[in-house]
């Protein structure tokens, strides 16, 4: 009788199995904070573009309407237009929707960054309350106090993103943006400084930070710096 020679093919120890597992888990774990920090990458470069578009917006509406927006310009838009839009409200949600009341964007897209309280992209949905509803600005709004920032100074920051908490203390989140936060200035650039882990915040020049002001600073001696944060959702 023929005896079977070939050998047996026997399936894997558990010893085998566990020492597999181990090396998927340590390859994921070296490649799970190198995709994460080029997503943050991916997300810089999304706030920087919007930012810049942002800017554009606000330079078109300065043009009509003499400032930036604040509480005057909302009633001036909605008399010259005749919006529906709800351009009542201190957040940089109710602020940006009037350049969207005004015709100078056409788009939500440009008030977007990735953060914590803007986790999606706008939907670009203009109807009754929906245009910047809550969720969909990633962006602080810089003001004079309550008053819209002159336009005279192109070395002024007019928006920042991304604020720790949505609050308005010049703090900022060094999660989404791979430990930078991105500030726009009036010039048309954006700039992505890090922020310090000791108190969330950053240096604009020498020690000053966002909100320092007087002699030395962006700012001088006449601004009162404040953020209108956006609104959540």
């Amino acid at each position: 009788m023929k005896m079977n020679t070939t050998p047996q093919r026997r399936g894997f120890t558990l010893v085998e199995l566990l020492v597999v597992i181990v090396i998927i888990v340590a390859l994921a774990g070296i490649a799970y904070p190198q995709l994460l920090r080029m997503r943050s990458k991916a997300d810089q470069v999304v706030a920087m573009q919007n930012g810049k578009g942002m800017v554009l917006a606000l330079t078109d509406f300065s043009a009509e309407y003499s400032t930036f927006p604040d509480k005057d310009t909302a009633t001036a838009v909605t008399a010259a237009t005749g919006s529906s839009l709800n351009l009542s409200g201190d957040t940089s949600n109710d602020y940006f929707r009037q350049l969207i009341a005004a015709g100078v964007a056409k788009s939500e897209d440009p008030f977007y960054s990735k953060t914590p309280y803007s986790p999606k992209r706008p939907d670009n949905q203009f109807k009754g309350n929906d245009a910047l509803k809550g969720g969909e600005v990633g962006f602080g709004y810089m003001m004079n106090g309550n008053v819209a920032l002159g336009n005279d100074d192109p070395n002024r920051i007019i928006a920042v993103t991304p604020l720790l908490n949505a609050t308005t203390k010049g703090e900022f989140d060094a999660g989404p943006l791979d430990k930078k936060a991105a500030l726009v200035y009036l010039d048309n650039s954006v700039k992505m400084l890090p922020i310090r882990e000791d108190n969330k915040k950053v240096v604009i020049s020498g020690s000053k930070t966002l909100l320092d002001t007087g002699e030395n600073t962006i700012w001088g001696t006449e601004i009162k710096p404040a953020i209108k944060a956006p609104k959540k959702k």
